[in-house]
Formats: C-alpha cells, structure tokens, sequence
C-alpha cells in the first residue's frame, strides 16, 4: 500500500471531529497525527492526544524551525500539523488522517501534494447552530464567531476533491471510507502499476504468438 494523507475540513459544529474519531476506531489502514494548538484544552481533552497544548512561545519556535506542515489561526489562537507526526503515520503504512480548517489545509495541500482533501458540511444552518449551542461552549461572541468563520470555510469548499454531507452520522462515515478506499487503488498511487501491467501485456503477446496463423 502506498499510504497518503487525508485532509478533513469542515465548519465548527459539522461533525469532522466525530467522523474522524469513528474512522480511526473502524480502519487499521489509518493513524491520526495529532495537531497543536494554542488554546487552552477543552473538559475531558487530554495533552497529546486531542491536541499537543503548546504555549505561543514554544508554538513560534516550531514555526521558525520549519517543524510544521502547516499553520494558522483560528478563532484567536494558533493551529499546526508537525510533519514528524505525519511522517510517523506514514512510515508505519497506514494512512494519515487529520481535521485541519481551510487556511491550514492549503498549506499542507503543497506540503504533501499527494494528500485527499475532504469538506463535510453540515445539512443545514439550523443544525449547525444547534450542535453548536448543544456543546455549552458557545457564549453569543463566541457563536458570532465560529458562524462568521463558517461563512468564510464554505466558500472554500471548490479547493476540495470531495464533499460530503453530515445529515446522517453512519452515512457520513461510510462516504468518507468510501473515500479512503477508492483513492487508496487509484491509478496513480498502486506502487509499481505500469511495470505489472507492462508484465501482463509482454506474457499475453507471447501467448498469443502460439495462436499466430
């Protein structure tokens, strides 16, 4: 298998977290590279599992070191993907795959050419605000923000090789692996192709010259 990553972007509230979490629990082809960030962790998230917490210092520094993949930031704070993390993920033969907003995503789209971009939306506004006012997380500021941020990520959706809708969460899930699965035999990423190819054509020629009138 020749592993790729996969990029998935969607608006706050939309459910790419949740699939992506379902995906890896589903699908031992996949590895997850855990993202840093800036802000402060949210109840129940755990340092180097849902995100590497970093200070802006130490965030800077990786920065200036060329350690990130990409970078940017979001809603005040600052978000990256090290490439040691991804490059580990890869190494063990499995796909990588990350949620990353839009402005990180065209970053690691030239870091890593090969990647599949993937944009989940949501089936609605009205559910979007809904999940969004169901995580207690949200004051009127904070909602203000993340649905002008969701305006802007929506008309960034045309970057993407794929879009899928979050009206279902199993349908969701199976779209996305469905996905993984079909990029994972395209042509181009089938290591050594032509030559199996060119094998075939070479020993169906000498086979067929044993028919030649």
């Amino acid at each position: 298998m020749n592993p790729f990553p996969i990029v998935m972007s969607a608006p706050s509230g939309a459910g790419k977290t949740t699939v992506t979490k379902e995906l890896l629990a589903r699908r031992s082809d996949l590895g997850y590279s855990v993202s840093c960030t800036t802000r402060a962790p949210r109840p129940g998230e755990v340092d180097g599992v849902d995100y590497h917490f970093l200070t802006e210092a130490d965030f800077l520094q990786r920065v200036e070191r060329n350690e990130l993949a990409e970078h940017a930031i979001v809603h005040g704070r600052s978000y990256g993907t090290l490439k040691s993390a991804v490059q580990t993920v890869l190494d063990s033969g499995r796909h990588v795959i990350m949620d990353i907003d839009v402005q990180g995503a065209r970053q690691f789209a030239q870091a890593y050419p090969h990647s599949v971009l993937v944009f989940l939306l949501p089936p609605s506004v009205e559910v979007l605000v809904a999940r969004l006012i169901g995580r207690n997380t949200e004051d009127r500021s904070t909602l203000r923000t993340r649905l002008q941020s969701a305006l802007a990520e929506l008309r960034d959706v045309d970057r993407y090789h794929y879009v899928v809708i979050n009206d279902h969460l199993e349908a969701a899930i199976a779209r996305v692996g469905a996905i993984i699965s079909a990029e994972s035999v395209r042509r181009g990423r089938v290591p050594a192709l032509d030559q199996q190819v060119q094998g075939l054509v070479q020993r169906l020629e000498q086979e067929l010259s044993q028919y030649s009138a």
